[in-house]
């Protein structure tokens, strides 16, 4: 099952989401959709729930090994300032350049129910702080600079009337 997934100008994407009390079947079938979700979009790595309009802090990623979820994630802490090159399937269509961490280590939960420590570094560790963010209310667009913001904006909406002119 396809899930739709919220954009730019959705309310709901600055909300914070709330923690998953119980890994129950219920959060199990939504992760399985927000992956089939994911996989449904070429050269996308992670889904948040609040993308597909749910307030549960939880979030999906695939860098090439399947899908895997993480459930209450905490960055704990993390090292190596560098920038990076990011889009959002929320924001479909723009790139923006924004700092990230090179490493974290964060707090979560996995789909067992098991409350682990996971230390990630490189591409994974630019996802979970990019879903993590999603989980907190913050787009990509939130954390460049702004010039690069009023770019990526106006990106955005010629991109959606593009979209809108060919759909009509």
């Amino acid at each position: 099952m396809t899930l739709e997934i919220r954009k730019l100008g959705d309310l709901l994407l600055r909300e914070r989401s709330r923690e998953v009390e119980e890994v129950d079947q219920e959060i199990k079938d939504l992760i399985e959709a927000m992956g089939e979700t994911l996989h449904g979009v070429t050269g996308r790595v992670g889904l948040a729930a609040l993308q597909v309009g749910v307030l549960k802090r939880l979030f999906v990623y695939d860098i090439g090994h399947g899908v895997r979820s993480i459930i209450n994630p905490t960055i704990l802490d993390s090292e190596g300032a560098k920038e990076c090159e990011e889009g959002c399937l929320s924001v479909p269509g723009v790139f923006v350049s924004l700092p990230r961490y090179d490493r974290v280590r964060m707090r979560c939960t996995t789909l067992s129910g098991h409350n682990i420590v996971i230390e990630a570094q490189g591409l994974l560790a630019q996802v979970f702080q990019h879903e993590c963010d999603h989980l907190d209310g913050v787009l990509i667009i939130d954390r460049c600079d702004e010039e690069e913001r009023r770019r990526a904006l106006e990106e955005y909406q010629e991109l959606e009337l593009q979209r809108e002119q060919s759909s009509a």
